[in-house]
């Protein structure tokens, strides 16, 4: 006759906010009083780990200026945190000496949105994890969804409004993706530089005369693929040049309600949606399960969904509400 056993109890498994007593300075990115779509969903994802389980949680933004992250880092470890939930967008050579500082301080550091290997990799059995995009890794996705979806044939002329290498070298990573793909399927690639302005305004007077100079030099172009958050805003750069929908095949990263609206207009093809909800949430989680159970940190890919007139009305509430 089988007989079953009765699990040992344990005190700690199935306790709830197991995090309290627990402070976290976690970097959201965005303008606090006037929050970008993408920043809000990071927020969100980040608010809800702390109801769910416990953590004290301080967040700082940035508007997204590396040099403001650094600042705020040294902010950061000064009010003795258990744990600081990092962006990378400052680069190596700016964060190296003070992640150091932390770990020598018994901070727990972890990253999320924009990863550096060398730094993950030294502390990785302290905690320090990463939850965002491969970001070489999610230009390519969206190249090979875009060729799969539409098959353009060779010599196909391709409008790449990519990040600026000099100003922003580790995001240029996504747009690098997004041109050796293009490369690798033989078509002919046309590279147009976006400043950092234009990301915080995307449209503002400068970037509807970055879109209009480039439609107008390259006419025979009739695919666009926008790296950073001017994809949201191509509806509207289009239309008032006088494009319809579909005139275009529009690819771009990011969900937001305008690039949702822009989708089911049909001015925009297919997002590559790097779930920023999973950004805020995660790197929580992450610094929660170091400190209390001393578990390594944990790498995860958040860049690998596409989205496109077919599957759009299965998130759209969920845009709405900020989750996606």
């Amino acid at each position: 006759m089988l007989t079953t056993k009765t699990p040992v109890q344990n005190k700690i498994i199935g306790q709830a906010k197991f995090c309290q007593g627990i402070k976290i300075a976690m970097f959201v990115g965005g303008n606090q009083t006037n929050i970008d779509p993408f920043t809000d969903v990071i927020y969100n994802g980040a608010k809800a780990a702390e109801n769910t389980l416990g953590a004290s949680v301080q967040y700082f933004w940035s508007d997204w200026i590396a040099s403001k992250m650094v600042e705020q880092f040294q902010d950061a470890m000064s009010t003795s945190p258990d744990a600081i939930a990092m962006l990378g967008h400052p680069g190596i050579d700016a964060l190296s000496s003070l992640i150091d500082e932390a770990e020598r301080k018994g901070i727990i550091v972890t990253m999320q949105n924009v990863d550096i290997p060398a730094i993950r990799e030294k502390y990785t059995n302290n905690g320090f994890g990463y939850v965002g995009q491969d970001l070489y890794a999610a230009g390519l996705t969206l190249t090979n969804g875009l060729i799969r979806k539409y098959q353009p044939k060779a010599g196909t002329e391709v409008l790449v409004f990519a990040m600026d290498p000099k100003t922003d070298p580790i995001r240029y990573d996504r747009s690098k993706g997004l041109i050796d793909g293009l490369n690798a399927a033989k078509l002919v690639v046309h590279e147009i530089t976006m400043y950092i302005d234009m990301q915080k305004g995307p449209k503002s007077l400068d970037a509807q005369k970055m879109f209009g100079d480039a439609i107008a030099k390259y006419p025979n172009a009739k695919i666009i693929m926008i790296d950073g958050s001017l994809t949201s805003a191509m509806p509207f750069h289009l239309k008032n040049l006088g494009k319809n929908p579909g005139e275009y095949i529009v690819a771009g990263f990011d969900l937001s309600p305008e690039t949702v609206d822009g989708i089911k207009r049909g001015y925009i093809g297919l997002i590559e949606d790097q779930q920023p909800y999973l950004q805020g949430f995660l790197p929580i989680l992450q610094a929660c399960l170091t400190k209390k159970y001393g578990f390594a940190g944990l790498y995860v890919n958040t860049g690998i969904g596409l989205i496109d007139s077919s599957n759009v009305d299965l998130i759209t509430n969920l845009v709405k509400n900020g989750i996606r």
